[in-house]
């Protein structure tokens, strides 16, 4: 069965964008990118605060409410009726949650071949990434590089420390269907 759906689960600067864009070039067919970070970006300010919203602390730390779950639980069935409706999707995500964070993807993919892949990069490597992009917490990325992936199951995994982007798309793209 051909592949209609790569899930990228790696901390924040683990490098997923970029293997995105990358993948987006290699793969023979349109692949569409769905990120938690364009997610994210389009909530209405009242939800970028505590409480019902995603919150950021100063130290990295990801404060999540219901109504973000809600919303979010709406966009990821959104995704997947775009996968359904024949549109092949490439989802960039965080798993805060370990695997409780990847249930919710399995259930909403039900019935599509899904790609489950690994983004690693070491906490030092992406810290660094972080603190040149300036657009995150300071904190963040070394919180999340190992955090994201415990307990998770991948297909495939790649480690972007010291490889490009482009190298491990080509990884990934060797197990696309």
């Amino acid at each position: 069965m051909t592949t209609q759906v790569i899930v990228l689960n790696g901390g924040s600067s683990s490098g997923k964008s970029g293997i995105v864009r990358c993948l987006q070039a290699e793969l023979p067919t349109p692949w569409l990118a769905a990120a938690i970070d364009t997610f994210v970006d389009s909530l209405p300010a009242s939800l970028r605060s505590a409480g019902e919203g995603i919150e950021f602390a100063a130290d990295g730390g990801v404060t999540i409410g219901e109504e973000f779950r809600r919303l979010e639980a709406a966009w990821r069935e959104g995704v997947a009726a775009t996968a359904r409706a024949g549109a092949q999707v490439i989802i960039d995500d965080v798993f805060l949650g370990g695997p409780a964070s990847q249930e919710p993807w399995r259930k909403a993919l039900t019935g599509l071949n899904v790609l489950w892949v690994g983004v690693h990069c070491e906490g030092a490597v992406a810290e660094a990434r972080e603190i040149a992009r300036g657009d995150r917490p300071r904190g963040m990325a070394a919180a999340q590089a190992e955090k994201v992936h415990e307990g998770v199951s991948y297909d495939v995994e790649v480690d972007t420390t010291h490889r490009e982007s482009l190298a491990c798309a080509r990884t990934i793209k060797s197990h696309v269907a």
